[in-house]
């Protein structure tokens, strides 16, 4: 087991900080361990020839990319978020407001599909949010207020057929066969 792989990994599909303890909890290793691996990782990521760096402070840690590339990253994140939504987008957007709060694995088994650029492109457009969740390891979403706003409701209840397609059958069995 490579922890700084494991690391690198937990880093890469989180959009938030993520502590040491979360880190030691979800990889077993030892709070200092993890610790001594990020400052190594630090070290490795934070020049100015590599894309990613890694931002520490209070023992968090969080992937970002790197200050020099802002005007490309910007440039390509205006892009998408004028941008229309895309049948992908809208369809995710469904089932997060028809299943929240929900995981992003929960997420792709019901699509089918890997969802981390959708869901970061909803988390940039605002229209869903990533909370942390006391009963999953990874963090769930669901509709914004902003969201609701745009759809002019009050909350996800009110959303057509909510109470049959909330809990549809054939959506239960998918995500909880495992």
């Amino acid at each position: 087991m490579n922890l700084q792989s494991r690391i690198e990994s937990i880093l890469f599909v989180s959009s938030d900080p993520v502590s040491f303890d979360k880190i030691s909890k979800v990889t077993g290793a030892v709070h200092e361990d993890v610790a001594s691996v990020v400052s190594e990782m630090i070290e490795k990521y934070n020049e100015s020839n590599c894309g990613i760096n890694l931002i520490a402070q209070d023992n968090e840690v969080q992937m970002v990319s790197n200050p020099e590339n802002n005007d490309v990253v910007q440039e390509l994140t205006d892009q998408e978020v004028k941008s229309e939504l895309t049948r992908a987008q809208l369809e995710a957007l469904t089932v997060i407001a028809y299943r929240s709060p929900i995981t992003k694995p929960e997420l792709e088994e019901i699509r089918g599909v890997n969802c981390s650029r959708i869901i970061r492109n909803l988390l940039m457009r605002g229209l869903v949010k990533e909370e942390d969740s006391s009963e999953k390891v990874v963090p769930v979403y669901r509709l914004s207020f902003n969201a609701l706003r745009h759809l002019g409701i009050s909350s996800v209840e009110e959303l057509p057929n909510y109470e049959e397609l909330s809990s549809h059958e054939n959506i239960e069995k998918l995500v909880n066969d495992e």
